[in-house]
């Protein structure tokens, strides 16, 4: 009886906790393809951070750029297809992350 009520409280409680699952899983970027940005504009961006781009490719649904920063760190960045918002900038070898919008990443070195 016990775990026929643990089952039943699981299930009442599946649809609350799968939106905040889906929440977590910010980085996957869905958007049609016809309200992209174009590559270019992404290159754009790095240059105006000062980011030397190796590569940009496409992870999850969202822009990826691989390169170094202006004090030459690798650097893989995390951009949104159509706002091109800066989601997640991680360092290569360091466990320092940097999530949400440019402002706050550019202001936390």
């Amino acid at each position: 009886m016990k775990m026929t009520l643990t089952i039943l409280g699981f299930l009442a409680l599946l649809p609350v906790l799968l939106p905040v699952a889906a929440a977590a899983r910010h980085d996957d970027c869905f958007v049609p393809m016809a309200d992209w940005q174009p590559r270019e504009a992404v290159a754009q961006l790095a240059e105006d951070n000062g980011w030397v781009v190796r590569r940009i490719k496409i992870d999850d649904g969202c822009y990826q750029i691989d390169g170094t920063d202006a004090d030459g760190r690798r650097i893989e960045v995390t951009v949104h297809p159509s706002t091109l918002q800066v989601i997640e900038v991680e360092y290569e070898g360091e466990r320092n992350r940097h999530r949400g919008n440019r402002e706050e990443w550019k202001n936390d070195d």
